[in-house]
């Protein structure tokens, strides 16, 4: 017993000791002076994730799983803002990229791109160093005046692909029954829980969105490098892993060196050559957090709302769009003089069309009584377009993924499941579809028919809004919906956006619209964690080490992906309007 006790109160002041390391950790994380010297280089460390929101306060460094997130308006206001920093002499890209749920999408990268080509016509060196670097990676280093990759790297640029998870054959097998409804033929987010393959329809679709979002990758690159599209096409369809020797004889990059050479290079160029010192620099990480902002002065406020992740019904949680959550904010907004233009930063599938409409209810009502500006992320789809489609203005990159204007219903029983072990439901009601929604059974025919009759409804009204919104004819809109997914590009052409832009665009519309002029202040929803929200995270996520890295860890995290998926399926009707499949490209 006294043993026991003793290791009672051990563990108790090792763990209180723990706790108060911990915190100390965290204060010093805000606490670190930056400062840059004279002649420096700006170092863009590829290896992190890029969102669209502010990233939360993260412990992924203390419990294993520590991937970095930069915020892409940061980023871009750093590049952007050494250019004119005397202190800064150039810049070094080097690192791979670690995308993780909707960051670092090719319409982040983009806006990424299009900063660094800024800073280019500054006339101050862009070098780029690479060792593996995949299609993304070398997508923001092909923008760079000097690209070097190691002698034994390789680019790792086969094309694009998409491979949708199908669950059809995995339900039936463990009994649980998947009835579906929907409007719109392109409509395929069912398709994984009722199919073990791609429908033809679908595969159209999603042929033409990644053949349009290739086309503007290798066509940017190609201005850059100046090749042409067929000669980076030849290369890609010859190689696929594209070996040093390969990409240099196709004009890929300018050299093959060892990093160590090129360090030499940078000591020399920032004045160390000789020394034991690095070369002098500054991370993007550390330059972005005292980089002013362009904006920067002046009383008008503009505020970027981030609707970044699954839409959903309720509050939801960190990485998701909560519909109540969200439209108490722009309410927020809305009602405060001080706010002179609202920017709605959109990255998001979709999700709940209860929610979605939610959202688009208090975003009409403040476009009546202010500037409303929506910038499109790397994904603007369905739910996600019905939340943008009422603002004054709609920016996209080319290769946004927006459109899919469609709605579908899903519904999940157990029946057969709860059979095999032994479990068995009835009921007693009072009313014909008093029990419509119980996951105990299948739905018969006439339950199914009330849930497509909302379908329809709901799909009638997406159709009606995005006609009176867009101006455009309602047999317009009726041809271009269908749940069809479209890259920016095409949805400029078809009047589904105004205009091709980043957020920064939006930014400069949205004070314009104000009469800001460049006097103006941004403001970004959501907030960072408090301290004790941070703390009881790191808790739930505490957890013994495992596999974090390999094929083991890459199929855990798609799994975890599709299952947030539907976790995220939350809505009171259990209708949905959300892009047909999370789309990960290889």
């Amino acid at each position: 017993m006294l043993g026991a006790l003793a290791a009672m109160i051990l563990f108790c002041v090792a763990g209180s000791a723990l706790f108060i390391v911990l915190l100390i950790v965290i204060s010093s994380m805000g606490e670190k002076h930056v400062s840059v010297e004279p002649g420096s280089y700006l170092v863009v460390d590829l290896s992190t994730n890029i969102t669209d929101a502010p990233p939360v306060l993260d412990f992924g460094m203390l419990t294993g799983d520590a991937v970095e997130v930069i915020q892409l308006r940061n980023a871009t206001k750093a590049i952007r803002s050494a250019a004119k920093d005397s202190r800064i002499d150039g810049v070094l890209i080097t690192g791979s990229l670690r995308p993780d749920g909707l960051g670092s999408g090719y319409a982040a990268l983009a806006e990424m791109r299009e900063a660094l080509s800024d800073f280019k016509t500054s006339g101050k060196p862009i070098h780029a160093y690479l060792t593996y670097a995949s299609t993304r990676d070398y997508y923001l280093a092909s923008v760079a005046g000097d690209v070097a990759l190691n002698p034994f790297g390789v680019i790792i640029m086969p094309g694009l692909a998409t491979e949708p998870v199908f669950f059809a054959n995995a339900f039936e097998r463990f009994g649980i029954g998947v009835q579906v409804t929907r409007v719109g033929k392109y409509k395929s987010a069912v398709e994984p829980f009722i199919r073990d393959d791609l429908s033809a329809e679908n595969r159209l679709q999603l042929q033409s969105l990644l053949n349009d979002i290739w086309t503007g990758l290798i066509s940017d690159v190609a201005a850059s490098r100046d090749l042409t599209v067929a000669a980076i096409q030849g290369v890609v369809d010859a190689e696929g892993l594209i070996r040093a020797d390969k990409a240099k004889d196709a004009g890929l990059i300018d050299r093959i060196i060892y990093q160590d050479e090129i360090l030499d290079e940078l000591k020399l160029a920032t004045g160390r050559n000789g020394t034991e010192l690095p070369f002098k620099q500054i991370s993007l990480r550390e330059y972005a957090a005292v980089a002013p902002d362009p904006g920067g002065y002046g009383t008008g406020r503009i505020a970027v709302v981030y609707a970044e992740g699954d839409i959903v019904d309720g509050e939801g949680e960190w990485t998701q769009v909560g519909g109540d959550r969200f439209a108490r904010e722009l309410r927020k907004l809305r009602q405060d003089d001080k706010v002179k233009a609202i920017v709605l930063r959109v990255n998001s599938p979709g999700g709940s069309a209860t929610a979605s409409e939610v959202i688009q209810r208090e975003m009409r009502l403040a476009a009546m009584e202010k500037p409303v500006v929506v910038s499109m992320g790397s994904y603007a789809a369905s739910g996600g377009y019905w939340v943008s489609t009422y603002s004054d203005r709609i920016f996209a990159e080319p290769t946004t993924i927006t459109g899919s204007i469609g709605v579908f219903g899903i519904v999940f029983d157990v029946k057969e499941l709860a059979g095999n072990i032994g479990i068995n439901f009835d009921s007693v009601k009072t009313g014909r579809f008093a029990d419509a929604l119980s996951i105990s059974r299948p739905k018969t025919d006439a339950e199914l028919a009330v849930l497509q009759r909302s379908i329809d409804w709901i799909y009638e009204q997406f159709i009606e809004k995005v006609a009176e919104s867009r101006h455009l004819d309602r047999s317009v809109v009726e041809e271009i919906a269908q749940g069809r997914v479209w890259s920016g590009s095409e949805a400029l052409k078809l009047g589904l956006v105004d205009e091709l832009g980043s957020l920064n665009a939006a930014i400069r519309y949205a004070a314009e619209q104000a009469d800001l002029g460049g006097g103006y202040r941004v403001t970004e929803f959501p907030r960072r964690k408090e301290l004790g929200e941070a703390i009881a995270e790191l808790l739930q996520r505490l957890q013994p080490a495992g596999a974090r890295s390999g094929i083991y860890s890459d199929l855990l995290r798609r799994m975890e992906m599709e299952l947030k998926t539907l976790n995220a399926y939350n809505d009171p009707q259990g209708i949905y309007a959300r892009l047909p499949i999370n789309l990960t490209f290889r």
